[in-house]
């Protein structure tokens, strides 16, 4: 590991200044990832601002009804919390289905958001990577691909976002604070990450030194009747091939209204609003189930190591929304 400098400071405020006068420097909460990559030698701050203690770490009702989580708040306390264990169980059962007890112990909020791509090639500094070093290629198209993006990707990466919560946060329209050096922006999550175009390195729109403070999940009645779901190559402590993220409002045989996410798919959170817009009104069956993931997966674009995963998202959309339907199938 490179020689860094551990900087705390007082407040956020100080912590914003600080890392924007730092060109190289870097957020540290739970460190989870950002401590892994450093080993690797995938990043290599000078400078680490701790965060840790900055934001708050607690899940508090607002008066419209939703509800807050502060950047701080834990994995394993955001799993646990009756606010969303109630409101919100699709993202209790993401945030579960994320990581081992002992990482979801330590991870944030915050830092769950901004977690970084498990791609072998990103991970491998003797290997060329886009997104590590613009400009060097994707070896991954050609490569050891059975994990990558069949939605959104580019010829510049193929490479897929790893977070769990994201995916629930994105279905459940959740809104993020930040906090930077030109004030405080109030950032949709599924505007917070990017498609790789022909930037690959920028995973998000948030500047340098800009920190999230906070997640906001809107009011959603119907959020109560949610689910996640996640294939993976292992029982526990493996990232998604496909997961799906959904809350269904059903009545008198008909949708009345739908979210819907998808993760492992894509270089960020994948809102599936193709498929939500087929839902919308229509008869709560397995046929316009069905219709709604060809809908989404219209321009999947797989590479033949990871072609399996087209047939994996519509079985998986069309058994998860049957099952909070209270469809046979």
């Amino acid at each position: 590991m490179r020689p860094f400098r551990y900087q705390h400071v007082d407040d956020a405020d100080a912590a914003v200044s600080t890392l924007a006068e730092s060109p190289n420097g870097a957020f540290l909460a739970g460190g989870t990832n950002l401590v892994d990559l450093m080993k690797l030698e995938v990043s290599a701050p000078d400078v680490l601002v701790d965060v840790r203690q900055l934001t708050s770490d607690r899940v508090e009702t607002l008066p419209d009804g939703g509800v807050r989580i502060g950047a701080a708040v834990t994995n394993s306390a955001l799993a646990a919390d009756p606010l969303v264990r109630r409101g919100y169980p699709v993202l209790s059962q993401a945030v579960l289905a994320g990581a081992s007890g002992q990482l979801r112990n330590l991870a944030t909020t915050g830092g769950n958001l901004l977690q970084r791509t498990r791609c072998v090639y990103f991970q491998d500094v003797t290997t060329p990577c886009n997104k590590r070093e613009p400009g060097t290629g994707c070896p991954a198209r050609e490569g050891f691909h059975r994990e990558h993006a069949i939605l959104g990707a580019s010829q510049a990466c193929v490479a897929t976002h790893p977070s769990d919560m994201a995916v629930a946060m994105a279905a459940l329209d959740a809104v993020v604070h930040t906090k930077g050096p030109h004030g405080e922006r109030r950032i949709p999550l599924v505007d917070l990450h990017r498609l790789p175009g022909d930037e690959p390195e920028r995973d998000t729109v948030l500047e340098h030194g800009e920190l999230i403070t906070a997640v906001d999940l809107p009011a959603l009645e119907f959020a109560r009747n949610s689910r996640y779901r996640k294939a993976r190559d292992r029982a526990s402590y493996a990232f998604a091939l496909v997961s799906v993220a959904a809350a269904v409002d059903v009545a008198d045989g008909r949708v009345r209204d739908v979210r819907l996410a998808l993760g492992g798919v894509a270089h960020k959170p994948w809102r599936a609003a193709r498929a939500e817009e087929v839902l919308r009104g229509a008869a709560a069956d397995l046929a316009v189930f069905h219709d709604a993931a060809e809908a989404e997966l219209a321009d999947a674009r797989p590479l033949p190591g990871n072609e399996f995963k087209v047939p994996l998202v519509r079985n998986m959309v069309v058994a998860v929304l049957a099952e909070l339907a209270g469809v046979p199938r």
